[in-house]
C-alpha cells in the first residue's frame, strides 16, 4: 500500500455520494507497500480502505480482483469484501484513476514473526488455496517465470548499480530457471504476495485473523505460493534461514492440503524462483521509484541472499522436511 494520487476532500465527497455508506468522520494515506494509492477512510458506520489502482495495475485485472475476494470472502475465508455502490457496481473511478472501497479487516501484523505465526500463515494459505478451486475467473501470473526476462532486460544496464556483478548473476540464475522450471503440478488461484504486511493475526492468538492485498492474485502453481511465503516469513533479519519457523509453515500448510512428493521435489528450484521474481520487482522499484511518491522502495538486496540460500539447497529437507 502506499500514496501516489492526492485526493481532494471535494473529490471523496462527490465519489462516496454514490455509496450508501455513512458521512465520513476520517480520511488518511497509508504509506506502507509500493503498489497502489490506499487511504483510510472512517464512516459514521464503519471504516474501510480505499483503494487508487495505479499504472502498473492493469484496469483489465480490476474484476478478477474483486470477484476474488467477494468470491474467497463467501466460502469463509476472512478477507477484505469489495462494496458495491448504489448501482451495484463495486469497481468506479476517482481523480482519472479505476477505485474501488473494501471492508476494513481488524487485527495486526506480526512486528516479530515467530514460529506460532509461521504455522497460521501456512494453513491459512492452504485454506485460500482450497476455497479458490471453484473460483471461475481465470488470470495468468504476468510475474512468473516467462515475464521475468523482459523485467530483467527493462533494468539491466543500471543493475551493477545496487552491487557490482548483479547483472551477470540475474541472467545465469534466468537461464537455469527457464531450462529447470516445473510445470506438471497442482495448479489453481495463488495469493502471490502472501507477505508479513498482508497477514492479520489477534494479539495473543496463534489462528490468522485475516489476510489482505490481493492484487498479485492469480493463477499458478500452488506450490509456488508456499515458496513465497517461505522467503517472506522464514528469514531472519541477520538473512539467516529458520529451519523451524519453515517446518512450521509447511506442516500447517499440509494440514489442510498435503503437499504431493512431485511438489516437496520441487520446492528448491521454485524457492530459487520466487527469490528472483522479487529481486527483479524489488529492483525495477529501487531505480525507477517516481519522484514525490510517498513511500521508500525495498532493497533488492534481501532477495539476492535469499537467492543464495536457496542456490545451495538440494532437497525438501533443508526445509525442515524428511
Amino acid at each position: 500500500m502506499a500514496v501516489y494520487t492526492d485526493v481532494s476532500d471535494e473529490d471523496i465527497a462527490a465519489f462516496l455520494s454514490e455509496y450508501d455508506i455513512g458521512q465520513v468522520i476520517s480520511f488518511k494515506g497509508i504509506a506502507e507497500g509500493v503498489e497502489n494509492t490506499n487511504f483510510l477512510l472512517q464512516t459514521d458506520r464503519a471504516p474501510y480502505i480505499l483503494t487508487l489502482y495505479e499504472k502498473r495495475v492493469n484496469p483489465d485485472d480490476l474484476p478478477f480482483f474483486l470477484g476474488l475476494m467477494d468470491h474467497l470472502s463467501a466460502r469463509g475465508l476472512n478477507c477484505p469484501t469489495p462494496i458495491h455502490g448504489k448501482d451495484g457496481v463495486a469497481l468506479r473511478r476517482l481523480c482519472g484513476r479505476p477505485a474501488a472501497i473494501t471492508s476494513f479487516l481488524n487485527g495486526m501484523s506480526p512486528r516479530r514473526i515467530l514460529p506460532h505465526h509461521c504455522a497460521g500463515v501456512g494453513e491459512a494459505l492452504a485454506q485460500l488455496h482450497v476455497a479458490g478451486q471453484d473460483f471461475d475467473n481465470y488470470r495468468a501470473n504476468a510475474l512468473t517465470v516467462t515475464g521475468w526476462r523482459p523485467l530483467f532486460e527493462s533494468c539491466q544496464d543500471r543493475a551493477d548499480t545496487v552491487m557490482p556483478g548483479l547483472q551477470s548473476m540475474i541472467a545465469g540464475e534466468l537461464d537455469f530457471l527457464e531450462n529447470n522450471w516445473p510445470g506438471n503440478l497442482p495448479s489453481g488461484v495463488i495469493h502471490a504476495d502472501l507477505f508479513p504486511d498482508n497477514v492479520f493475526f489477534f494479539p495473543g492468538e496463534d489462528h490468522v485473523s485475516g489476510l489482505i492485498d490481493f492484487y498479485f492474485a492469480c493463477n499458478d502453481l500452488l506450490v509456488y505460493d508456499v515458496v513465497i511465503c517461505l522467503n517472506a516469513w522464514c528469514f531472519e533479519p541477520d538473512n539467516s534461514f529458520n529451519v523451524t519457523k519453515a517446518r512450521n509453515l509447511l506442516s500447517g500448510y499440509n494440514k489442510v492440503r498435503p503437499l504431493g512428493n512431485d511438489e516437496l521435489q520441487a520446492l528448491p528450484v521454485l524457492a530459487r524462483g520466487a527469490s528472483l521474481r522479487f529481486l527483479l520487482t524489488r529492483l525495477y522499484d529501487w531505480l525507477n521509484t517516481p519522484e514525490g511518491a510517498l513511500v521508500t522502495p525495498k532493497n533488492p538486496r534481501e532477495y539476492i541472499n535469499k537467492l543464495r540460500f536457496h542456490q545451495k539447497v538440494e532437497t525438501a529437507a533443508a526445509y525442515g522436511l524428511n
